[in-house]
């Protein structure tokens, strides 16, 4: 199969793109009930049209990129709910037909805007478990058993026309592996990015040395990076990767606040705090992250519409 993304020739013209910003904390904006293993996917089942709506939004602030809304939209995570598997793989489906019309719209209206790229989410397996483990990386499966529970997905959002695949919040260096096989088998383009334990490792504590070496042989990893990581770890996160790949890194942090898996709520930083000089919000640190590589700069959890708007202006 062909590749189908234009990301690697955009790339290629030197334009550093913006992707979103957090979709749930939207949602939640709009009075979404989350507290649900599904997360945002719960929505799929529910109010659809109001995912349409927060891409549309972000596109509106200026982003590049809609990331779809099925990070967590797995045959697996939807049978808890009853629901078989044909109709969980419609639902991703949806989910990419939700950000079709949220472009469409989009251009009617600002036709000169572009280029405005869909990239379908692939979370992580630890998103499934709903714990917390995508900041852990600390669930052992075999690569059958990565392949078992990711292709369907994958196969889903490339038959509804995806134009690239988003790899995020990786946690496990095992689970990398298994989607490089399976994106690569997919034709069509991915980016993989990371959560952390520190700046120079991912959170299952492989180096960050090790995860570029990985993807950097590989033509259709288009881009390489970390989401939803505090922002002090951003710059030297990056700086770790640059030293091993030549590939676009990217990175869309979340808003710096901490998660708390046990209370699935967000509160201030953690033990040590925020290191002195650190940037504040998105916009305070996409220099810098530039300046590192970063041709891909947008935002995770708890970020909005008006901190993209920040980085577009940019």
């Amino acid at each position: 199969m062909a590749l189908q993304s234009s990301l690697t020739a955009v790339l290629e013209t030197g334009r550093t793109l913006v992707s979103d910003g957090a979709l749930a904390t939207e949602l939640e904006a709009r009075g979404c009930d989350l507290n649900d293993p599904l997360w945002s996917a719960k929505v799929l089942l529910e109010q659809p049209e109001l995912i349409r709506d927060v891409h549309r939004d972000y596109f509106a602030a200026g982003a590049n990129i809609a990331t779809t809304a099925s990070y967590q939209a797995t045959p697996q995570g939807f049978a808890a709910r009853g629901i078989g598997r044909q109709e969980a793989l419609d639902l991703v489906g949806l989910s990419v037909r939700l950000a079709e019309e949220a472009r469409r719209e989009h251009l009617a209206d600002h036709p000169d805007a572009g280029p405005l790229l869909i990239a379908g989410s692939v979370g992580p397996y630890g998103a499934y478990l709903a714990d917390g483990s995508e900041y852990r990386g600390d669930y052992v499966l075999n690569p059958a058993e990565f392949r078992a529970f990711h292709a369907p997905r994958i196969n889903a959002l490339v038959q509804s026309g995806v134009d690239l695949l988003a790899c995020e919040t990786l946690p496990s260096f095992a689970e990398a592996e298994a989607l490089l096989a399976l994106t690569a088998e997919a034709g069509v383009e991915a980016w993989f990015s990371f959560t952390l334990r520190d700046g120079a490792s991912i959170s299952d504590g492989t180096p960050l040395a090790d995860v570029a070496r990985l993807l950097d042989m590989h033509p259709h990893v288009a881009a390489v990076g970390v989401n939803c990581v505090p922002l002090h770890l951003v710059a030297p996160a990056l700086a770790a990767l640059r030293q091993y790949t030549d590939k676009p890194l990217l990175a869309y942090p979340n808003s710096g606040e901490t998660y708390h898996a046990d209370t699935k709520t967000w509160g201030a930083p953690g033990i040590g705090g925020t290191p002195d000089g650190a940037p504040q919000d998105l916009a305070g640190g996409a220099p810098a992250w530039r300046e590192e590589g970063a041709r891909i700069i947008g935002g995770c959890c708890r970020t909005t519409p008006g901190d993209i708007a920040a980085v577009a202006a940019l």
